[in-house]
């Protein structure tokens, strides 16, 4: 199982990389626990410096942009 992790304060792009990062692990269906972390003082925790911060299994993939759908897939498969 996949932990998903998205890093954001709250704003409209980390909440539509948390709606796409969800979606496309569903299109692809696999198992994953999925966590919105919005805490900024945790975002260090992961070496999350821009939001949004997209974690794969506890390693950062991608910060300060939304990833496109085919990045997010590659990043979980």
């Amino acid at each position: 199982m996949k932990k998903l992790i998205v890093l954001g304060p709250g704003c409209p792009r980390c909440e539509r990389l948390a709606e796409t990062v969800k979606q496309v692990a569903d299109e692809i269906g696999i198992e994953y626990e999925f966590e919105k972390i919005t805490e900024i003082t945790r975002f260090a925790d992961f070496g999350v410096m821009m939001t949004p911060g997209f974690v794969v299994d506890g390693e950062l993939k991608t910060q300060g942009k939304i990833p496109s759908d085919d990045e997010i897939k590659a990043f979980i498969e």
